[in-house]
């Protein structure tokens, strides 16, 4: 097993994980990890040298701009899932890093080949796709008949579920991704209303602040209900 692959976080969780040592060293040798800060952009809309990659730390935004060059962020990606064009000629979204993040990235012509050489590795992209298309639906949905603190909580919990190291319950602690303005973009809210939200739902006591992006969950069960 390569050096990365036996030290990469995501290896048990990420669509690798269904492949043997000897593939997925195959694989890695047909790829290599990229380091993005802050507001980084990963793949860019209309550029022709499209390629995909799998988060491996960090965390990542599918975003578009309208006609006036407001952003719309369309999707979160957090570690272990996968993003590119692998069917378009080119990239149809801006990918860019919410925070500092590591990928481990494929030209798209080498990852066509690794589905067409281990169909195991392409039924798990096909997994891990329809997961993540869910919970963007999931996300977009917040905004839906819902009230400001409905929504802010909804989405904390979408991202201490995300956090976590595991399905069966949201990380307790964690850092926010987005800033607040990220998080008003996402809901259709004010950043003065999403403040508002938040410091409502620490008066609740369903979770507690750290600091600028660190939150606590002190009562999930309160926060289920808006999800």
């Amino acid at each position: 097993m390569t050096t990365a692959c036996a030290e990469c976080p995501v290896r048990d969780s990420a669509a690798c994980a269904v492949l043997t040592e000897a593939e997925r060293d195959e694989l890695a040798r047909a790829g290599h990890t990229k380091k993005l800060a802050r507001g980084e952009t990963l793949f860019s809309a209309g550029d022709e040298n499209s390629a995909c990659a799998t988060l491996v730390s960090g965390a990542l935004k599918v975003t578009q701009y309208d006609a006036e060059g407001n952003e719309r962020i369309l999707a979160l990606i957090h570690p272990a899932g996968f993003v590119g064009e692998l069917f378009a000629p080119f990239p149809q979204y801006d990918v860019v890093a919410l925070t500092a993040s590591k990928v481990c990235l494929f030209a798209r012509g080498d990852m066509e080949r690794a589905l067409g050489a281990y169909p195991d590795l392409a039924i798990a992209l096909f997994r891990r796709s329809q997961e993540d298309l869910h919970a963007a639906r999931d996300l977009l949905a917040l905004g839906s008949g819902r009230s400001a603190g409905e929504q802010v909580g909804g989405l904390i919990l979408a991202l201490a579920r995300a956090a976590s190291d595991t399905s069966c319950h949201p990380a307790r602690e964690f850092d926010l991704p987005l800033t607040r303005g990220e998080m008003a973009n996402m809901l259709g809210l004010t950043i003065e209303t999403v403040s508002r939200a938040l410091s409502a739902l620490e008066k609740t006591g369903a979770l507690k602040r750290r600091g600028t992006r660190g939150i606590e969950l002190v009562n999930p069960a309160q926060l289920s209900g808006y999800a």
